[in-house]
């Protein structure tokens, strides 16, 4: 099985059939415009690399994506205040379901047989059928990469550390605009020993599957 060296010389250990990889949210809205999202765009290169080894390792992979109806009416309190949802964008009214924006950043489409979750929400159990779909895979362990780190990447980690998975978050392939709140998650996942699972990166990952 594929053991991964992480952060503080911890292993995780893993069987890629029991494995998912979790691509959040690697959409249009989060990527534009370029100039507002350097940070995040300085992943891709190291979660292409990542995708294409869990492919051919037949790790199951599922890509999550936010977004809200037309009408706002999945659209909670708290959020309809913040006003974000439904902003005029580049791509078109920001994370509204069927907007240009909304659909996956060009080049990261899932494939045929990979499992795609649409949530109105951060994390991506958020009434959503991804821990059903995880458990009819006998999924236990799971791959975290994708935007942003302090928001949809935490959220989903800590619903998926609730409901039991054993979680690796891939640093250099998670990020947030402001790379010092990126880092300042990665300390939050490490905290109290270590309560939010494992830390390591996409050249520890690569060579985990080469050694198998």
């Amino acid at each position: 099985m594929p053991e991964v060296i992480c952060q503080d010389q911890r292993r995780h250990t893993f069987a890629p059939n029991h494995t998912a990889l979790l691509m959040i949210d690697m959409q249009r809205d989060f990527f534009t415009p370029p100039e507002e999202t350097a940070a995040l765009h300085e992943i891709l290169a190291s979660v292409e690399l990542v995708l294409a080894a869990a492919r051919n390792a037949s790790v199951h992979v599922v890509h999550t994506r936010e977004g809200y109806a037309h009408d706002g009416s999945d659209v909670n309190a708290f959020k309809r205040a913040l006003g974000y949802v439904g902003r005029p964008g580049p791509n078109g009214p920001f994370l509204i379901r069927g907007s240009p924006g909304h659909d996956f950043f060009d080049g990261w489409e899932p494939h045929a047989d990979e499992t795609v979750i649409d949530k109105a929400g951060f994390s991506g159990f958020y009434r959503s059928a991804l821990d059903e779909e995880l458990r009819s895979r006998a999924i236990t362990h799971l791959l975290l990469a994708g935007v942003t780190t302090q928001s949809c990447v935490h959220l989903t980690l800590r619903d998926a550390v609730e409901r039991g998975y054993f979680c690796l978050t891939l640093d250099d392939c998670c990020a947030a605009v402001e790379p010092a709140v990126h880092q300042a998650t990665m300390r939050i996942i490490r905290a109290e020993n270590d309560l939010f699972g494992w830390i390591g990166d996409s050249a520890a990952l690569l060579a985990a599957f080469a050694r198998c």
